[in-house]
């Protein structure tokens, strides 16, 4: 294994793009044995341990937990807690994470243990690194979180499988965690006190699924800039909307970025001469910058927030083994990724709406500068048959719908549960579900307008005047998606592209900036 393709877990802060590298398999996990950070781990743990020799009181040790903080645990029963937290709380219901959200999640929480505030022991962050170097994935059903007191019932299902109960996902199938243990020769771990608290009393879930999302986002962003650039070619659009002067005097730098990028793409210089024939195109091309903008300008600040959370303890009470506190708070609210998720779910929506719209110029005779109804490419009498995109832009409609509906903001349906105690809650991890969900929407929509586009630029023709860059993308996808001269049904071709778009196969934009992931 090459330290290029290895992300190490020894308590220093990692970035979104390393979660994401894990959750892909594009990088492994790897636990520091250093002895310095063993013993820091440990410590923690034996700080517990002496708290129960010596005072024989500590919440979520010798206590209930939430509302029932209040009951006192015999110290011959204690030991028996942590397996009754994740048991009861094993009800979720719903899909599961699939297996790139499994892992993000595993190692989330595996970030946030290795801070060393939260009274584990080593042993403990081995087990979860065992779970990532064999590819053992927990089946965690997606619905069953309010976001505080952290992702209870989710993580419940890491913590069981932990101590080998309930089932995963391994080699392809669903099966007991029993079984891969005992093939693997791995031990079941005996959670001690705190640990299942540890484990569940954190954001790792809505923590986990923001990282993918955040870096769908961000190239979602760059392919929506292309398809905006070929919508322009194909609609004989103004390309002056985007001159470095006209945007100079409004200096978002992420709207900035989205201008810049579609002046290289349709090759305006400040030097050429200008053709203002069409004065004026709509919204949809003009303001394209403004609108793809507003997310390229959230992305610093979502990074903030989710790398923020992602490296903090964020478990409860958080334990100070080296100044021997027990710090009882509320890190496991999520809000900060809450108030994310709906934001970038916003954005995201917003990409899709603006698709759709050029969408529509591209099918209409009405707007589409000449190009035959629905972009059909069918002549002589097939040209009477044939409808072209007409069911593709119903469909994009229909996505595009969906994906609007789903951006009201989870973050202000608080609940109070738990007797109350939970009076408060974040819905962090439903906010983070809905953005996932926005995503998929969006990028059927751009797959499916790509598809469009690339059409509508073919048969405007004089494609050897496009930007190497545009060239580039016509020719890559015809490779998996053929000129449209007669009616097919196109969800095969929809299909692939919508899985190469999930692995960022197009070839976009070379950027620099903080909020690019390394390719």
């Amino acid at each position: 294994m090459s330290k290029k393709n290895i992300v190490l877990f020894d308590g220093q802060p990692l970035t979104i793009e390393a979660i994401c590298q894990i959750a892909r398999q594009q990088h492994f996990a790897v636990l520091s044995c250093k002895p310095d950070f063993v013993e820091r781990i440990d410590k923690g743990a034996r700080f517990i341990d002496t708290l129960l020799k010596e005072e024989g009181f500590v919440y979520g040790v010798t206590t209930g937990y939430g509302e029932s903080c209040t009951v006192s645990i015999p110290l011959n029963l204690v030991e028996q807690l942590p397996r009754q937290l994740y048991t009861f709380h094993g009800c979720g219901l719903g899909k599961h994470f699939d297996a790139e959200q499994t892992r993000a999640i595993l190692a989330v929480r595996l970030t946030s243990l290795a801070r060393g505030y939260s009274g584990v022991r080593y042993r403990l962050l081995q087990q979860l690194t065992k779970l990532l170097e064999q590819d053992i994935l927990p089946m965690i059903p997606q619905e069953g979180s309010v976001g505080a007191s952290g992702d209870l019932t989710p993580l419940s299902y890491v913590a069981a499988v932990l101590a080998g109960e309930r089932e995963v996902f391994f080699e392809g199938q669903r099966i007991a965690t029993q079984e891969v243990f005992a093939r693997l020769d791995i031990q079941a771990l005996i959670l001690k006190p705190k640990e299942g608290l540890a484990i569940m009393n954190g954001t790792a879930a809505m923590t986990g699924i923001a990282c993918l999302a955040y870096q769908r986002a961000e190239y979602l962003s760059q392919l929506t800039t292309r398809i905006t650039s070929l919508a322009s070619v194909a609609l004989n659009g103004n390309a002056y909307h985007f001159d470095e002067k006209l945007f100079s005097v409004k200096p978002h730098p992420g709207q900035n970025r989205v201008a810049e990028r579609l002046r290289s793409d349709l090759q305006l210089q400040q030097s050429a001469p200008r053709n203002d024939t069409r004065l004026q195109d709509r919204y949809s091309l003009r303001c394209a910058p403004h609108i793809i903008g507003v997310l390229e300008d959230s992305l610093p600040w979502l990074r903030q927030f989710i790398e923020t959370e992602l490296n903090s303890a964020n478990d409860n009470p958080i334990i100070d083994a080296e100044n021997e506190h027990v710090l009882h708070g509320g890190h496991f609210y999520g809000g900060h990724i809450a108030f994310a998720m709906d934001a970038l779910k916003t954005a995201v929506a917003n990409l899709a709406d603006l698709m759709d719209r050029q969408m529509a110029q591209l099918m209409d005779t009405h707007f589409n500068q000449g190009l035959p109804a629905n972009l059909s490419g069918a002549t002589g009498e097939q040209a009477l048959l044939s409808h072209g995109f007409k069911a593709l832009q119903i469909a994009v409609s229909a996505w595009t719908a969906e994906a609007l509906k789903l951006t009201m903001p989870a973050s202000v349906f608080s609940r109070s549960t738990e007797c109350h105690n939970q009076d408060k809650v974040s819905m962090g991890t439903i906010a983070a579900r809905d953005c996932i969900r926005i995503l998929e929407l969006t990028e059927q929509v751009a797959v499916a307008v790509l598809l469009a586009v690339v059409q509508g630029v073919e048969l405007r023709g004089n494609l050897e005047t496009l930007s190497p860059a545009l060239q580039n993308t016509v020719k890559d996808l015809r490779v998996y998606s053929p000129f449209l001269k007669a009616d097919r049904a196109l969800e095969a071709e929809l299909r692939q592209c919508l899985e190469l778009t999930s692995k960022q196969h197009w070839d976009l934009y070379n950027t620099s900036y903080p909020c690019d992931a390394p390719k």
